[in-house]
């Protein structure tokens, strides 16, 4: 398996990529925007030197790693020839279907069809393509090239040879899979999303502000970061999207976004990305301010 495809260039699409070719992979970065595309070699770009700095590559694998990414704006070219496609689009899952359909007519009989989906089912997406047994999940976190896991995805009908496959080439990206079953949410954010909901809960109704919250879930519970800086760090509108599956997935209440998190994000208020969330944030700052929403301890409800 010498042959990946990402689709998608943003930050976990530039991350899979850099992930990918630092292992001697060649990888085609595929997005529709050429401006896109440029912005995540400079990205990557940018990661690659600290790593040089920070003495973990040289500037040898730094050059290779950058020659092993070919960019492409043409989805049909970059899949041709891939033995792993790894979808890593925006957390909707009408584009992720319609990306999928598209790879059935575009890649080699035989390839392995991954998403990077944090929450759709993997058994729906494999659904619309001519072979579920080949399509998987492979949730990487973020930052990508720091991150060791990979929580790895079986649909209803994914085969125990593509299982395998992926398992195995996770560990050869220093990564450590671990297998999960096709349940909303998965692991990772079935776990993850209730705890954040619950803090944005607890901003929402008055018991702490978001320092205060941040603060005694980092020296209470030894979180390298808050439940409110990760929702940022995230994306606000991912977290309700993620919320928004669990809830109708299980339909339970307990999974119901808390409508302070929904009018941030009808605000346009959607963390780092937008640069303000609970915190503001200014490119090339790693000060965190909060937000002036924020600022005072009051019961916003």
């Amino acid at each position: 398996m010498n042959n990946i495809t990402v689709i998608g260039s943003g930050t976990m699409g530039n991350g899979i990529a850099h992930t990918f070719a630092q292992n001697g992979f060649k990888v085609a970065l595929v997005d529709i925007n050429q401006d896109a595309l440029d912005r995540s070699i400079q990205t990557i770009t940018g990661n690659l030197d600290r790593q040089v700095k920070k003495g973990t590559i040289d500037e040898q694998l730094k050059s290779t790693t950058l020659n092993n990414i070919t960019t492409y704006t043409d989805l049909k070219t970059a899949a041709s020839n891939a033995d792993l496609v790894i979808e890593a689009a925006t957390e909707n899952r009408e584009i992720k279907l319609n990306l999928f359909k598209q790879l059935n007519e575009h890649c080699k009989e035989g390839a392995i069809l991954a998403s990077n989906t944090s929450s759709i089912s993997i058994t729906q997406i494999a659904s619309v393509t001519k072979a579920p047994g080949n399509v998987i999940g492979m949730h990487f976190m973020n930052p990508v090239p720091v991150m060791k896991l990979v929580e790895v995805i079986r649909g209803y009908a994914t085969t125990d040879e593509v299982t395998n496959t992926i398992m195995e080439l996770s560990k050869q990206l220093n990564k450590v899979p671990v297998e999960v079953n096709d349940y909303p949410g998965f692991v990772a954010n079935r776990i993850l999303m209730p705890m954040i909901n619950e803090a944005i809960y607890t901003l929402f109704e008055g018991v702490a502000g978001v320092d205060e919250i941040d603060t005694v879930m980092k020296l209470g519970m030894a979180h390298p970061m808050g439940p409110l800086q990760l929702a940022d760090f995230i994306g606000l509108d991912v977290c309700l999207a993620i919320l928004n599956v669990l809830y109708n997935g299980f339909g339970n209440q307990k999974y119901a976004p808390c409508p302070l998190l929904v009018n941030m994000v009808t605000a346009g208020h959607t963390g780092i990305k937008s640069g303000s969330g609970f915190y503001k944030y200014t490119p090339g700052s790693k000060d965190l301010v909060i937000s002036d929403k924020f600022s005072k301890m009051t019961r916003l409800t």
